[in-house]
């Protein structure tokens, strides 16, 4: 079996994030959201992986390497656009050749793994599977409506009205026969190649399309709620550690400090990570809230937030469900009364408390 990543998408719900850096990079815990994918994809017994990349495969590529890191053989495959997720599977045909395989989309988070689901795959050989979970408003993913005894009878992307409140979790699995059924794909009202449509063919011509209800979590980390409520499921597993230094400070609860990492007079309450080199200085740092590498936190409180690497927040009480990025600086306005100084890149989302 073979995998497939799509690692393309523009992530406009993470702007402006992402118009600088690939969604699929964004860290959960210090660590991008791509890389528990790729490695739930290798705990299964995966080695060929091809990933799908777009305007942002420099960046990708920058991270992932040759994937020896994670005991993957990458291959990367471009796509000019993100024409849908069944035109990354028709770009991919000479890597998947005849082979079985994994469609992992890159920004999902599945708790658990996909061992069970690959190994189950292997073992009964349907043409194709879904993975369902049941979500409050099914208008946003793709929904699968099911036969009485289970089987999959019907699929629409983002449908207005519904059928069901069961949506398509990102991995889906495949033999070759999908290849024929996307071959035969016309662009849908989005103007892209669906995989419902795809999966939709293959069930109207008697393919056996089976599905699996999942009961662990999974999120599609496409906004910032996602972000942040992903950060402390992973948080709420991390194992305390202290690799750099703490002085004169407290440290409550499951909190790690990598390598070089410097807290001072501070207050830090796990579960937190505090990245490699950063520095934390007369702060407090409350639950679920992940610090990257190089950052500084002085004279300031911060929780259920992430900081991305080389950011700093100095004299500002109080931040909290907040997403900052990449070399920020976060310090407190100037005492003008009635007035706001902004500089906001395009996409930005600002709350004034005036």
């Amino acid at each position: 079996m073979k995998a497939l990543v799509l690692a393309g998408g523009s992530g406009t719900r993470l702007r402006p994030i992402t118009h600088t850096s690939a969604k699929q990079l964004v860290p959960v815990a210090n660590k991008p959201v791509l890389f528990y994918g790729l490695e739930a994809i290798a705990a299964a017994g995966i080695r060929e992986l091809g990933i799908v990349v777009g305007d942002t495969h420099a960046e990708i590529e920058a991270a992932v390497g040759d994937g020896s890191a994670f005991g993957l053989e990458v291959t990367y495959l471009r796509q000019e656009a993100p024409l849908g997720l069944a035109h990354a599977v028709l770009i991919a045909r000479d890597f998947l050749g005849g082979d079985d395989f994994v469609m992992y989309l890159g920004d999902n988070f599945i708790v658990g793994g996909i061992n069970d689901i690959v190994s189950g795959f292997m073992a009964r050989k349907p043409d194709a599977q879904i993975m369902l979970t049941r979500v409050g408003d099914p208008r946003q993913f793709g929904v699968a409506e099911l036969h009485p005894d289970g089987g999959v009878k019907s699929l629409e992307e983002k449908p207005q009205h519904p059928k069901s409140d069961l949506a398509l979790v990102g991995v889906y699995l495949f033999t070759a026969a999908v290849h024929e059924a996307v071959a035969e794909l016309k662009p849908s009202w989005r103007g892209e190649l669906e995989i419902t449509d795809a999966i939709q063919w293959l069930i109207d011509r008697g393919y056996h399309v089976e599905s699996t209800t999942i009961t662990g979590y999974w999120k599609d980390t496409g906004n910032v709620e996602d972000m942040l409520e992903v950060n402390r499921l992973v948080l709420e597993s991390t194992e305390p550690a202290v690799r750099g230094e703490s002085l004169d400070s407290e440290l409550i609860g499951r909190v790690r400090l990598e390598p070089g990492a410097r807290v001072e007079r501070s207050r830090v309450v796990g579960p937190a990570v505090i990245g490699a080199g950063a520095r934390v200085t007369d702060s407090y740092v409350g639950p679920f809230t992940s610090i990257g590498a190089d950052c500084v936190v002085a004279d300031s409180e911060i929780e259920y937030s992430i900081v991305l690497p080389r950011a700093s927040i100095e004299g500002v009480r109080r931040i909290e469900s907040s997403l900052i990025g990449h070399d920020v600086q976060v310090t407190p306005a100037p005492n003008t009364p009635r007035a706001h100084r902004l500089v906001l890149g395009d996409h930005s989302k600002v709350q004034i408390s005036s």
